[in-house]
């Protein structure tokens, strides 16, 4: 299977071919058509898939014809960094056929943006914050967009867009293709989909398998007691980079500060926190500024950091999709990584659903000399209680909690 099956522009073609794509991917695959054929569709499917490809080809393939220097298309997108990622791909596919794409969002000249909009373009790619601040001056029209496409759905709701985004739908023409993807359907966002789409086509892509690099370890614990095994297992382990996931966003704060009281470098990844927030936060783990990430599942959208060693699951994720999605982190690029998660007993249902998922019983591990109180770890079936014993472990003093990454981590074999 190959592109040329969708019939696309031959220009559009040829940037494909210089993009380096083969073959469709299968979100790919399942979209591409329903969008070419004007359908409304929710796209479920992580990142990594080829989403943005799957919308951007056929908004690209519409745009060869209508008119030029109206905006035709919109797309919204929950950061800057993720915009500039989709403006990329639709620059590097369209190319040859000269359509103009531009990105809208905070933290840059506002006036360089109204300048680029007033020499006219086909499509934007925006944050919601910005393009409606742009809009409310009276320097954007949206009167003529034929295509929506929400991306990162989700997410955008999980940080707080959704009353902006409905702004924004009340600027376009009500009758117009929408395109919503989404990693997860959570209440907001179905409801949102429920609101703006019409007779929508579902496509749902499963996400990859966990690496084989990386390990698996069950914590069995009581809930009241999960900080304090986070912070011994922190001074056994040897790690580098380290990404905590909670559940909640006022857990990955409290969370984070609680790490940083211990002197750790911790920084927090939540949807409360505004753009400038979340990208310190995430340029410092990048550096190595900061040894730890604490973020939720929607926060943590898109991280792409080299060389994360261990990730935590401080919190049971809500899905076995989500676990996998949370662990591929780590493991990257032929480095062992491993995947510590604390279970409660009122996570045995997902601990099933997971260890169905990677077709395997996860090790149950306990912590040598630690003070479980009343809670009694279920001893039968842990195949490995002294983790000290474990590849990546070694006792750590208190004084190396401020700088403890370490190099010991080591290529898998092959």
């Amino acid at each position: 299977m190959n592109f040329e099956q969708f019939s696309l522009d031959a220009r559009i073609q040829s940037g494909i071919k210089k993009a380096g794509y083969d073959a469709p991917t299968p979100i790919q695959q399942q979209a591409i058509p329903l969008v070419l054929n004007g359908r409304d569709l929710i796209g479920i499917a992580q990142t990594g898939t080829g989403k943005t490809a799957a919308f951007a080809l056929p908004i690209l393939q519409h745009l060869t014809r209508g008119p030029r220097g109206k905006i035709r298309a919109l797309i919204v997108a929950p950061t800057r960094e993720l915009a500039e990622q989709i403006h990329q791909v639709i620059t590097d596919f369209g190319k040859q056929t000269q359509t103009r794409s531009m990105t809208i969002y905070g933290g840059v000249s506002k006036t360089r943006q109204v300048e680029t909009l007033r020499r006219g373009v086909e499509v934007v790619v925006a944050t919601p914050g910005r393009l409606l601040d742009i809009a409310n001056e009276g320097n954007i029209n949206l009167r003529n967009v034929e295509v929506l496409v929400l991306d990162e759905a989700d997410r955008l709701c999980d940080m707080g867009f959704l009353p902006d985004i409905r702004r924004i739908i009340k600027l376009l023409p009500t009758e117009r293709q929408t395109l919503f993807f989404s990693a997860t359907m959570p209440r907001d966002a179905r409801k949102l989909a429920d609101t703006i789409l019409k007779n929508p086509e579902t496509v749902q892509i499963g996400i990859i398998a966990p690496a084989k690099t990386v390990s698996h370890a069950l914590y069995p614990i009581a809930q009241t007691k999960k900080k304090e095994l986070l912070l011994a297992l922190l001074q056994r382990t040897a790690a580098g980079r380290v990404l905590i996931f909670t559940r909640t966003k006022r857990r990955a704060r409290f969370l984070a500060n609680d790490l940083k009281k211990e002197k750790y470098r911790a920084a927090a990844l939540q949807g409360n926190m505004s753009q400038n927030q979340r990208q310190l936060a995430l340029d410092g783990f990048r550096s190595g500024k900061f040894d730890l990430l604490v973020a939720t599942d929607v926060a943590a959208r898109g991280i792409d950091v080299e060389d994360i060693s261990h990730v935590i699951n401080y919190d049971m994720p809500d899905t076995a999709d989500a676990y996998t999605h949370r662990i591929g982190r780590t493991g990257r690029a032929e480095l062992s990584g491993e995947a510590f998660t604390f279970s409660t007993p009122e996570d045995v249902a997902m601990v099933r659903a997971i260890e169905k998922v990677l077709k395997a019983p996860i090790e149950k591990r306990v912590l040598p000399e630690f003070d479980y109180g009343s809670f009694k770890p279920d001893f039968q079936l842990s195949t490995q209680a002294d983790t000290s014993k474990s590849r990546h472990s070694r006792h750590r003093s208190g004084n190396n909690k401020r700088n403890y990454r370490s190099k010991s981590r080591r290529p898998a074999q092959k």
